[in-house]
């Protein structure tokens, strides 16, 4: 594993990979006899983490924090996708300005660039205060609702796609559209995961 590292991170230790497992940031399996086990993933992962440090020079805490949310996010990608509506999360214009913390200014550009959708009568479902609960953290970085309609493109593509596939379906409809929505999560997440590797790599730019 060292080897592997030390071309890039000729600085790097076995304490120094000893302290990130300490703290959270790359969890190895281990053997019975109690060894560590370093897959090419776990590898990946110290790249990014020694990355982060060197280049961008974040601290160990803000990496651990993407690194949490890019695992919930692949978890989710690799779990089987519901499409069924979901039973009394129907929620108002207000509860979901609420809920997501976000101003109605925020919600009207949403709405405007087709990142949300209210549905019948005017309410919204438990995907849209999702949306807009995302979108707000993305805000944070710089990212608002026009830089984000990329995304909707993106998404109303790939329902195109799946929807072709099945179009002439009668049987096992549903269960091929589930399929289909789930390998289309886990690719978009692994595509995206691929590029944003790359971005790290990159040397940041002089302004």
């Amino acid at each position: 594993m060292l080897a592997q590292l030390r071309p890039d991170f000729p600085d790097v230790t076995i304490s120094k990979i000893r302290f990130l497992e300490s703290e959270g940031l790359v969890r190895p399996a281990r053997t019975a006899s109690g060894y560590r086990q370093f897959t090419s993933a776990d590898v990946d992962r110290l790249r990014y983490i020694l990355s982060a440090q060197r280049d961008r020079y974040l601290p160990l805490k803000v990496i651990k924090e993407q690194l949490d949310a890019a695992d919930q996010g692949a978890s989710k990608a690799m779990r089987a996708v519901d499409l069924s509506p979901a039973a009394g999360h129907r929620v108002t214009r207000e509860d979901l300005l609420a809920r997501a913390g976000i101003e109605p200014g925020v919600l009207a550009d949403l709405e405007q660039h087709g990142l949300i959708r209210p549905g019948a009568g005017g309410f919204y479902d438990h995907e849209a205060v999702q949306i807009a609960s995302t979108v707000r953290a993305m805000a944070e970085h710089g990212l608002d609702a026009r830089h984000l309609r990329p995304f909707r493109l993106a998404a109303d593509r790939e329902v195109g796609l799946v929807e072709q596939v099945v179009a002439h379906r009668q049987r096992d409809r549903e269960d091929v559209v589930r399929e289909l929505a789930t390998l289309s999560v886990t690719l978009h997440a692994l595509l995206v995961k691929v590029g944003l590797r790359e971005v790290v790599g990159r040397p940041v730019s002089p302004r």
